[in-house]
Formats: C-alpha cells, structure tokens, sequence
C-alpha cells in the first residue's frame, strides 16, 4: 500500500568528475562503477560534470551534486538519479519515499533500481523516446518493494524538452534570468505526493504529469529532488545559476545552499511557508507573539544542472 511521505533531511557532500556519459544512482559513499557500451554506471557519484549527446543539435552539458540525509550518509541516502548521452540527453531523478522504512524496507532500493532499469531502457524502440513511455517500462521492470516520486526529462536535438514527473520531483528551466519554466509536485494531501509503488494502489506512468519545453541556447535545465526545492526559492536558484561559471559549480552550489537552509530552524523556506498554507503551524499562543512555523527541510538533496549548448560548439 502507499505509504506517507514523511521526508528526510540532508548533509554531506562530495566531489568526483566522470568524462562523458553517465548514469548514476546515489548507492553509498564508495565509488564503484561498471563499463558498459556508451555508458559509465556509478555508485554514489554525488558530484559529476559532463556532456551528454552527441549528434548534431543541441546538447546539454551537466553537473550533478548530491548530498544525503545525515542519518544516512553510510547507506548513501535514498535519492537516485541517471544521466544519459542519447540524442540530446536524458535527466531522471527518483526520490525513494522514506516511510517504507517504518515497514523494515529499504526505501533506496526502488528508486535505484528504477534509475538503473530507466537508464537501461533510453534507447529501447518501444520506449520510443518519450519520457512517460520510459517511466512505464521502468516501472513495470523494478521488483524492489517500495515507491519513489520520479522526474525524466529528455532532450531532443531539434530542442524540444519532453518531461514526464510523478510526485514532487521537478524541473526549472532559466533563460535570461528567469524561471521560464517549472513543474508543479503532484499530491495526494500534504508531504504526501503522488508516487510509483511496488503495490497496486500506488500511482502508474498514467498518472504522469507530461510537458514539453522548447529550449534556446543557454537556457539552463535545474532538476533536482524536493530536498531541493522545499529549500530553496526561485530566486535564489536564478541567482546561483547566474553567478557561477559552470554547471558542475552552479549543482553544488544549489545543493549545499539546500542543505544549508535545510538545517536552518529560523529560515521562511518554501516547505515552512506551504505547510503554513495547509494549516500546519505554531500553537494560537505562539501566534499571539508573533510567532510563525518557520524552519527548512532536512532531506535527501540531489540536483541536477544542465546547460544547452549547440553541439557544433564543443
């Protein structure tokens, strides 16, 4: 049965770089990786850059940052998230729902096994590059208990960005200094999304939020899990976006800006100001001080920053 969401909170970070194609899944704090044709596959690659797709177009050149739950940080957290060089490129983020554990399940196992089976199925024909075709097939072939929210985004090279969410996994596109584009969570009442689930009564690929984004030149590509965006405003992904020199800088940045406001009890974050819009807050008394619910997120954070780029420029 669907389990309540009742998410995590975040910390640690590290740093590796990989040439070229990856896929990864936020397994545990040792590296380990396995050669396979157009693909590397790693465990637990918290901090990555690299280009994706190859053929003439665009193509996005991305960074990836991750940093787990505190409690966590030996099993490496329960986030998990592919990257792919087909076409212009493929972005998926799953975010294992963490009340499994209350039920002895590891909540990581279905959401790594469902980024490495999604990953495994990118270039498949029945697939057909679509991103709710793909979160279809992947589904069907995870066996692991558990559920996990999910976010796939695929780019193709004439530059139109199909993406497919269930839960509250997202995407943000900035161009020029603006968010021109964003996803909305889907859920079922508060902290509790929609979700891909091992049982029956759990959501499917038909319950998939499914857009398309025509990318320019520049436009940035920020996914993440909502370790991200129930701690950090638009504004201020705008403004690290905007500040740093390249993808793999602006990932980490996003992500330890999380974890920072994550960890802070005095911060209005996004997550405090929409628990307060459903009713969640301070006791009356507290309000007659002028007090209010304030507070971060802590969670697993991962993020995702792509940059689209003309494929005949690099």
């Amino acid at each position: 049965m669907a389990i309540p969401v009742l998410r995590p909170f975040t910390s640690i970070a590290y740093s590796t770089s990989r040439d070229l194609q990856l896929i990864s899944s936020t397994d545990s704090p040792t590296l380990c990786s396995v050669h396979k044709p157009k693909r590397l596959v790693c465990c637990a690659t918290p901090s990555v850059s690299n280009h994706v797709g190859s053929e003439v177009g665009v193509r996005l050149s991305v960074g990836t940052h991750f940093i787990p739950h505190p409690d966590k940080v030996e099993k490496g957290g329960e986030d998990a998230f592919f990257i792919s060089s087909h076409s212009g490129g493929v972005l998926g983020v799953a975010d294992g729902v963490s009340g499994w554990a209350e039920k002895d399940v590891n909540p990581a196992l279905f959401s790594r096994e469902l980024m490495a089976n999604a990953s495994s199925f990118v270039e498949d024909e029945e697939v057909n590059y679509d991103p709710r075709s793909l979160i279809r097939k992947a589904h069907a072939a995870t066996s692991s208990i558990g559920s996990a929210t999910v976010v796939v985004a695929m780019l193709e090279m004439n530059g139109i960005l199909k993406i497919a969410s269930v839960g509250d996994c997202g995407v943000k596109v900035i161009r020029k200094g603006q968010v021109a584009f964003s996803t909305s969570p889907q859920e079922h009442y508060f902290d509790c999304p929609y979700q891909l689930s091992s049982e029956a009564v759990g959501q499917t690929f038909l319950d998939a939020t499914v857009t398309t984004v025509e990318l320019m030149e520049e436009d940035t590509v920020v996914m993440g899990s909502d370790g991200l965006f129930d701690n950090v405003f638009d504004r201020e992904i705008v403004s690290v976006v905007s500040s740093c020199d390249n993808v793999s800088d602006a990932a980490k940045a996003l992500a330890n800006l999380a974890h920072n406001h994550s960890k802070d009890s005095s911060f209005d974050s996004p997550y405090s100001q929409e628990a307060r819009s459903q009713g969640f807050d301070v006791p009356w008394w507290k309000k007659i001080m002028g007090m209010k619910l304030t507070g971060g997120k802590l969670d697993d954070i991962t993020v995702i920053v792509g940059q689209v780029t003309s494929s005949l420029s690099s």
